[in-house]
């Protein structure tokens, strides 16, 4: 039995045979590898992007999808999260995808061994097949990502698709650069060592062949870090004033915050990969399923 709660379970051939099914998936469609086998989505945050990318992933691939809403489980009865867990595995699915507001709580429920656990994010540590998706959209763009350089903008210290992109990205060859405000930018412990950080856009602007922007997450605040964030916007907004001729790749893991994170007008530009991002985002996780409980 194998989970997926940080790329690192992975090992660099794995990785590359995921990443090479994903490939091959979009181009086209495989036969109901998974038919008979059961996926079971346990979403404690809420999510459009990677819930729905799972359910029609597990599909696609011809498995049954249950999801299961923790606002009407026994969790709200009192029955802790790991027996709602181990009487989950009891009924013998195939795999169980979770989401938790917590940092541990898949790599704990994983160390139970009972049923194979898919980390949909955790915290803001961890959320691997966010990772493979933007390592996946970044391979079919570039081809080589290697000692190319990517700027993560915005709030970092919140965010476990930056985290989880910088350990992935760094391992794959890539040059990172941390750019936001003060508030917004982490501590060294948060990837292991230093990572070059900058106050100002203007500054990384010509030393990047790709920027990863991230919304703020307000939701995570204790108290707002800005009264009002057109003025973080003012500084940090992905425009294309900002741009201008430079041929960058302009990446988010969504949802975007119009015109603070990213303007209208880059959103419709061809250098803008968001909605190709989502769409590798299905077949990164076909690829992902896949590999766990086919080839594992």
């Amino acid at each position: 039995m194998q989970h997926l709660v940080d790329t690192n379970d992975l090992s660099d051939k794995q990785i590359e045979a995921i990443l090479a099914d994903a490939f091959a998936f979009k181009h086209k469609n495989p036969p109901p590898f998974l038919e008979n086998k059961i996926m079971v989505n346990l979403f404690f945050e809420d999510s459009t992007r990677t819930r729905t990318s799972f359910e029609i992933a597990a599909k696609r691939l011809g498995m049954g999808v249950i999801n299961l809403n923790p606002s009407s489980s026994s969790t709200n009865k009192g029955e802790t999260l790991e027996d709602t867990f181990a009487n989950i595995s009891a009924m013998d699915p195939d795999c169980v995808v979770i989401r938790h507001k917590d940092n541990n709580v898949a790599r704990n429920l994983s160390a139970m061994n009972l049923s194979r656990v898919l980390n949909a994010g955790a915290g803001n540590y961890a959320h691997p097949t966010q990772a493979l998706l933007d390592y996946m959209t970044l391979v079919e763009h570039f081809g080589d990502i290697r000692g190319k350089t990517i700027a993560i903008v915005g709030d970092i210290i919140s965010s476990r698709v930056a985290s989880s992109a910088i350990r992935l990205l760094r391992r794959m060859g890539m040059n990172i650069l941390l750019v936001g405000p003060k508030a917004f930018l982490p501590p060294i412990s948060f990837v292991g060592d230093a990572l070059p950080q900058y106050k100002k856009l203007e500054d990384v602007i010509d030393k990047v062949d790709a920027i990863m922007s991230l919304r703020a997450q307000i939701e995570r605040h204790e108290k707002p870090v800005f009264k009002d964030y057109s003025h973080y916007g003012h500084k940090y907004c992905i425009t294309q004033e900002v741009l201008k001729g430079r041929n960058i790749l302009i990446m988010h893991p969504g949802p975007v915050m119009r015109n603070i994170d990213i303007s209208d007008e880059v959103l419709q530009d061809s250098r803008c990969k968001v909605l190709t991002q989502v769409t590798n985002g299905l077949y990164m996780r076909m690829a992902i399923l896949k590999n766990l409980i086919l080839d594992s």
